[in-house]
């Protein structure tokens, strides 16, 4: 049997600030972000599954993404937790918004190596995750594949 590559994309809405950064990106903003998710494996082919001919349902694809990445991220706000932004964090949360203080700066390279560590964490034993692709802009994206890494 041979192995297929399946692709779910999902869309959230996150805002962020890198700090110490030297253009626009400095300041509070947000973006519409499409995150492309493909895991690799192949097929069932016991007769009696229930998901006969699935690599994977695409539902449950869709749960681990939702509870992990578009539950968490979306109309939230990211921070580096290593930098003065978790004062503006502290204030947030106080005032009920969603925030986010991440290990990291909070740039698309670096959120897309994030999600990746979340994504395997729940697939099951015989999927792999293949690639992401998170688009922040019409014309920016980062992309993630197993195979660099």
């Amino acid at each position: 049997m041979s192995n297929i590559r399946i692709t779910k994309q999902f869309n959230f809405e996150t805002g962020h600030a890198l700090y110490g950064y030297d253009g626009k990106c400095r300041n509070v903003h947000g973006h519409s972000y499409k995150l492309s998710v493909t895991v690799i494996g192949r097929p069932i082919t016991d007769t009696s599954h229930v998901k006969l001919g699935m690599v994977i349902d695409f539902g449950d694809l869709k749960k681990i993404v939702k509870e992990e990445i578009v539950d968490q991220f979306d109309h939230a706000t990211v921070f580096n937790k290593n930098t003065p932004h978790v004062e503006l964090a502290k204030e947030l949360t106080d005032r009920g918004h969603m925030v986010i203080l991440a290990n990291y700066q909070p740039t698309s390279e670096n959120m897309v190596i994030d999600f990746s560590a979340r994504i395997i964490s729940r697939l099951p034993e015989n999927i792999q995750l293949h690639s992401l692709r998170l688009q922040e802009t019409d014309t920016s994206f980062a992309e993630w594949y197993a195979s660099d890494n």
